[in-house]
């Protein structure tokens, strides 16, 4: 396994993000066999970082993590999680709550913080992190009055927390913003920064542009989304057949990883493993450090540029949350994308009940600000439908 140092810790270049561990049906709950041994095969092949939050799994992750670490000495392993700040309104004083947190009754970050070392069983966080700032959370995380900042800091002094960061779904502009007002009030509070790093955030989203930030500030990254929820495990034929045609014995998946370990300012890349399959793949690709060449990285950028036009969706499920019709948004969007990588799953998609398909949609626009992506599900699922209309008309010719 490889390491990188972080302060005074080594910790694993491959890290276990806890929030696609199996379930037993698609939104739960936990299929434990199967997610034990997934977590008990990493932490055994050099895994020690792992990345949970207070609502993954419908807030089992947490609990259900920190019971399979425990049996393993507590030194050995390293437990992150978050603030649910995204979720969070606070007016006139008061704490109220939103989308997946809809329904829970927390009255304070104390409540939520408390709650999160009890479920855990541990009485410190090696890494605590805001959840999800953007601009929307902004404007809460940086309340003077409420002072999630300083609450946080305060437990870091209490030793609840030993390294203090954030997450984060925004551009670099946001970034910079926060980061500066952060220094100016906190001076350098935050020691690590999460974002989604992979090489089409790179090339098509901006993310070079938030590495510089965050590296112009002097903080450590933790790469979330490297494989972009799995999109840049296979993407369609004729970009498949470009990278094995350079790799023959790579995997697709494995160009993703290789992309990251060309950036020096990385210390761990987060990947959500669903499968046994997944995390031994992930566990080997880790055990030696091979950067893609200039020559890769130009090739993954003519095949994004040139090949690909996906929805960006990571499966996060913010917005399922919302939707008033119920549907499982994510799954939608990721037949709409096998419809664009020229694999349309056309018998699965008809095989859904008229009141889970994409013509369901409203387009009441819901989702739409639940999504970290910054994605138009409306107008996605708009596509969708002119997409499979055409693949459908294609496939009966």
């Amino acid at each position: 396994m490889i390491y990188k140092q972080f302060k005074d810790k080594k910790l694993s270049y491959l890290g276990l993000g806890c929030m696609r561990l199996p379930t037993t049906a698609p939104r739960g709950p936990i299929d434990e066999p199967k997610a034990r041994a997934i977590i008990e095969y990493a932490y055994e092949n050099g895994v020690n970082y792992f990345d949970t939050a207070y609502r993954y799994l419908s807030g089992q992750s947490e609990p259900f993590s920190a019971s399979v670490l425990k049996q393993y000495p507590r030194d050995t392993w390293n437990l992150a999680t978050k603030m649910p700040g995204h979720q969070l309104e606070y007016k006139d004083g008061k704490i109220s709550v939103t989308g997946y947190l809809t329904g829970e009754t927390l009255h304070s970050l104390e409540q939520i913080f408390e709650d999160q070392l009890k479920r855990c069983q541990v009485d410190y966080f090696d890494f605590y992190l805001l959840h999800n700032v953007s601009d929307r959370s902004y404007d809460l995380y940086t309340d003077a009055q409420l002072g999630c900042i300083e609450f946080l800091l305060a437990q870091k002094k209490a030793g609840h927390i030993k390294h203090l960061g954030f997450s984060a779904h925004c551009g670099a502009e946001t970034m910079e913003k926060f980061l500066s007002h952060s220094k100016q009030f906190y001076g350098d509070c935050f020691e690590f920064v999460q974002f989604q790093l992979n090489y089409m955030d790179w090339i098509l989203y901006g993310a070079d542009k938030t590495y510089d930030v965050v590296t112009k500030h002097g903080l450590d990254i933790i790469a979330m989304e490297p494989v972009r929820g799995g999109r840049l495990a296979s993407l369609n034929d004729e970009a498949n057949a470009l990278l094995k045609k350079e790799r023959p014995n790579d995997s697709i998946a494995s160009w993703a990883f290789r992309f990251l370990q060309t950036l020096p300012n990385m210390t761990v890349a987060l990947s959500g493993m669903t499968t046994m399959e997944q995390i031994v793949e992930n566990v080997a690709l880790f055990q030696k450090e091979e950067p893609a060449t200039e020559k890769e990285k130009e090739l993954l950028r003519n095949i994004i540029e040139g090949t690909l036009d996906l929805v960006p969706c990571t499966s996060c499920e913010y917005c399922m949350e919302v939707c008033p019709q119920g549907l499982n948004i994510p799954r939608l969007l990721s037949f709409c994308n096998d419809i664009r990588l020229a694999n349309p799953p056309l018998a699965r998609i008809d095989s859904l009940e008229d009141k889970e398909k994409h013509s369901a949609c409203v387009a009441c626009g819901l989702c739409s600000p639940q999504c970290p992506q910054g994605i138009d599900i409306p107008a996605a699922m708009k596509r969708f439908q002119e997409d499979y209309t055409k693949a459908k008309a294609k496939a009966g010719a």
